[in-house]
C-alpha cells in the first residue's frame, strides 16, 4: 500500500528487505527498535506504518527546505 501511495505521487522510493539485507535491519533494529512495522524515512524523519499524514508532512517539508 504505501510502494502504491508514493509511486502515485511519482516519489521515488527504495525498498529494502530485512530480511535479505543485514544491514538494513541493523538499521531498523537501532534506529527504531523494533522489526514488526514498515519503516519510511524521510531524509531522516522517521516514520512507523503507513502513517499518511506524517508521510505527507515530512514530504511536504522536504519540499519547503
Amino acid at each position: 500500500m504505501l510502494m502504491q501511495y508514493l509511486s502515485g505521487r511519482n516519489i521515488d522510493f527504495t525498498e529494502r528487505n530485512i530480511a535479505e539485507d543485514k544491514d538494513a535491519l541493523d538499521w531498523v533494529a537501532n534506529t527504531v527498535g523494533q522489526l514488526a512495522t514498515p519503516v519510511t524515512d524521510i531524509d531522516g524523519t522517521i516514520v512507523l506504518g503507513f502513517d499518511r499524514e506524517r508521510i505527507d508532512a515530512a514530504l511536504q517539508a522536504k519540499k519547503l527546505a
